[in-house]
């Protein structure tokens, strides 16, 4: 099939969780250099924060993002930002990136989602736009979550399959730009997650030599955040 100009499909491929570890630093940083992945979202609070910023920066090519991270970890839990709505916390965290990476994030989304919890989504919009960042879900950006390799707490590896994202390419992208939001990643003791095969079940699908072919099958152009303005521009042109 000849890529028509009306018929290509934007795709930001995003590993969330980049700082969340070692292993995970490798893994999104190898899922960019050998596969698809376009992009990445920086938890900015871990030990682990200062290493993702420095691998981040022999990956020029890559979004950086920021991961706000209410769950409990070193950052304030969403439970107690609840009745403030989160909006200090959330300059805090903005700060915390812009001194580990020396620039603004590309884009805005939170572990575990929290940004839809109804009490502080409005926090998120506000320095979403005050800052000038796509915010998941809350964009032009489609966001696609289905690429998940565990569901109700048991591991489901066919999930993050390659024959599985073919099928969500070939069923769910639609005209306009999506995100893909995956969590690419080596196994490591020192993370303390559940989700842990399978992010190296998610590297090996997204590294996969094939993708590239499908990709192009189908009509799906690879892109980032910062590309959204040009794209735009290609759209009224």
């Amino acid at each position: 099939m000849r890529e028509g100009r009306a018929s290509v499909r934007y795709l930001i491929v995003n590993g969330d969780d980049f700082g969340a570890g070692h292993g995970v630093n490798l893994g999104i940083i190898e899922a960019h250099r050998r596969g698809v992945l376009t992009s990445t979202s920086l938890m900015v609070d871990t030990p682990w924060s200062d290493e993702a910023a420095s691998l981040s920066r022999t990956a020029p090519d890559l979004d950086v993002g920021l991961h706000v991270d209410l769950t409990g970890g070193i950052g304030t839990p969403a439970a107690d930002l609840a009745g403030s709505g989160g909006g200090a916390e959330l300059e805090r965290q903005i700060r915390r990136f812009e001194l580990l990476m020396g620039c603004s994030p590309t884009h805005l989304d939170s572990h575990h989602n929290v940004h839809r919890d109804p009490r502080l989504l409005r926090a998120f919009v506000d320095i979403a736009r005050r800052y000038r960042l796509p915010l998941r879900g809350h964009s032009p950006v489609r966001c696609l979550s289905r690429f998940y390799g565990q569901w109700g707490g048991v591991t489901h590896l066919e999930q993050v399959s390659l024959p599985s994202l073919v099928r969500m390419l070939e069923t769910e992208l639609r005209s306009g730009v999506a995100e893909l939001a995956c969590h690419p990643g080596y196994v490591d003791p020192g993370l303390r997650s559940s989700y842990a095969v399978e992010r190296e079940a998610e590297l090996r699908t997204l590294c996969d030599p094939s993708l590239r072919h499908v990709l192009t099958e189908q009509c799906i152009r690879l892109v980032r955040f910062r590309d959204l303005p040009s794209l735009e521009l290609d759209r009224s042109a």
